[in-house]
């Protein structure tokens, strides 16, 4: 295998793994930032009250999106399953 094959593969691997990861952590990143603005205009500092919201938004996020999550993963296992033979 040349240098380039291994930054190609590297390349499509940073970019699943940003494509499956993405929604959720930006789900929860927005889910904070609105229980942050809430608890700034409420004066309410207790600091569990953001962790049930993402835990539920986050795990939203992954039923409705977990059927096309599950295809990209098994898309690029297969694709990399694939290439074993022609890397010897």
């Amino acid at each position: 295998m040349n240098g380039d094959k291994a930054l190609e593969l590297i390349n499509a691997l940073l970019w699943n793994t940003m494509l499956i990861s993405g929604p959720v952590l930006i789900a929860a990143l927005l889910t904070g930032l609105l229980i942050s603005v809430l608890q700034v205009a409420t004066q309410l500092q207790e600091m569990t009250l953001s962790y049930v919201p993402k835990l539920f938004i986050c795990a939203l996020v992954l039923v409705v999106l977990g059927p096309w999550l599950l295809a990209r993963i098994l898309q690029f296992a297969i694709g990399m399953i694939a290439l074993i033979p022609q890397l010897g």
